[in-house]
């Protein structure tokens, strides 16, 4: 059987914005300017990636306040933040949400 054919066939055109195959597959036409983990000078707030599954290359981008790292035995709230988008428009390492949620932690 030709898989070829049947993964390339379009199921939803949204151009500009995207593209969404028969197969599933989602293919973004606009790209997303990514922020690498950093400490962040203005807020002093440091950000890291940890993969959290690897045969899908997937990674959560940690957010870090400032002063965490003074007192090792403090216990820090924890906030989990979804980015909206469907996972098929910007990404949780867009410049937009890296800015937020720099902003939100500090």
């Amino acid at each position: 059987m030709d898989t070829t054919k049947s993964s390339s066939e379009i199921y939803i055109d949204l151009s500009p914005d995207l593209i969404v195959y028969k197969d599933g597959r989602v293919e973004q036409l606009n790209g997303s300017v990514f922020v690498p983990p950093s400490l962040d000078p203005k807020t002093n707030v440091e950000s890291k990636d940890t993969p959290y599954s690897h045969e899908n290359n997937l990674t959560l981008r940690l957010y870090l306040p400032k002063n965490s790292h003074q007192n090792n035995n403090q216990k820090l709230p924890l906030l989990v933040y979804f980015h909206g988008g469907g996972f098929c428009i910007e990404s949780a390492f867009s410049s937009l949400y890296h800015s937020f949620l720099n902003s939100l932690v500090s």
